[in-house]
């Protein structure tokens, strides 16, 4: 079996920094970022043990379609796609927020609302949802960028108290964010998918608001097949979902939801494969193109050397 890219450890001339995150390991320049996409999995704020083979190139090719698609609604961090695994662009001074939307009660909101609260961060809930639900109107959901553990839902007149962002630059977000979630809907409506719900995160660079991270892919959205939706909602069907999703209710099935004193269940070369399987599917039905596998053969070999070529 095709082993995944757990991680990197490059030294650039020129390089003033390197982070870790959950999944992408970044490189600081004085002014640019490189950003490898690893095939590193988390769910519940945890990162799985094993890496999923060619998940870091399928959310590295989804993220740069998908920027390029909104950049005409705001500018964003890409500035080239030098190898399957890599996005290269601005170094911007990221916000101390996430913009989360969602247009349906799934996931967390579901978990939040089945529990019997009927407001998060502040936007009131209807009565008499069933799970997977549309909403009468898309409702905005921000949360805290925790550098560790869980992020913490929040609202907005608690960012603004608390000065996480400016109320000028939080209503331009917010309007940001609306409208990218429209084209991501769009787009997604063209392919047979229904966005569900997504996060978008933004930074300072230059003085302006920049759209940073990645957009509309699989880790950072939830996506259903709107063929047949309506029905299976009425009879009350499990939707099949296009997300990571899959990915927590096989942990939460195994007894493990990121708390305390639980263990991580094992996942075998099936789970694996099959993890990335999904992964391959989204894609090709995200983009209504074949994924073609990159060469995984010296692949830190690979992202090495085409990252080298733009100096």
């Amino acid at each position: 079996m095709t082993e995944g890219l757990k991680e990197t450890n490059f030294n650039f001339e020129g390089q003033t920094d390197f982070y870790r995150g959950k999944v992408r390991d970044v490189y600081h320049f004085d002014k640019k970022l490189v950003i490898i996409a690893s095939d590193r999995i988390s769910a519940f704020d945890v990162i799985l043990p094993r890496p999923i083979p060619y998940k870091g190139q399928i959310l590295n090719q989804i993220a740069a379609k998908a920027l390029k698609e909104t950049a005409d609604i705001v500018p964003n961090w890409l500035e080239s796609n030098p190898d399957p695994n890599v996005s290269v662009g601005k170094k911007c001074q990221a916000l101390e927020v996430e913009m989360v939307i969602r247009g349906y009660v799934v996931g967390h909101a579901w978990r939040e609302y089945r529990d019997g609260k009927r407001s998060i961060c502040g936007v009131p809930m209807p009565d008499g949802l069933k799970e997977n639900d549309r909403l009468p109107e898309p409702i905005l959901t921000p949360t805290t960028k925790a550098k560790e553990g869980h992020d913490e839902d929040i609202s907005r007149e608690e960012i603004i108290k608390q000065g996480l962002v400016e109320e000028s630059i939080y209503v331009k977000l917010e309007d940001y964010t609306r409208k990218l979630f429209q084209s991501g809907t769009e787009s997604a409506l063209k392919q047979g998918l229904i966005l569900a719900d997504t996060k978008y995160e933004f930074g300072i660079y230059d003085g302006e608001i920049y759209l940073i991270d990645e957009i509309h892919t699989p880790d950072s959205s939830r996506y259903f097949y709107a063929d047949g939706f309506d029905e299976r909602q009425a009879n009350g069907e499990t939707q099949k979902q296009l997300s990571k999703e899959f990915v927590r209710q096989w942990l939460i099935s195994n007894g493990f939801q990121g708390l305390e004193g639980q263990k991580m269940p094992e996942m075998s070369d099936e789970v694996v494969m099959s993890v990335s399987n999904r992964y391959i599917e989204l894609y090709e039905n995200f983009t209504g193109e074949k994924f073609q596998k990159a060469d995984y053969s010296n692949i830190l070999d690979r992202i090495y050397e085409n990252i080298l070529k733009l100096a």
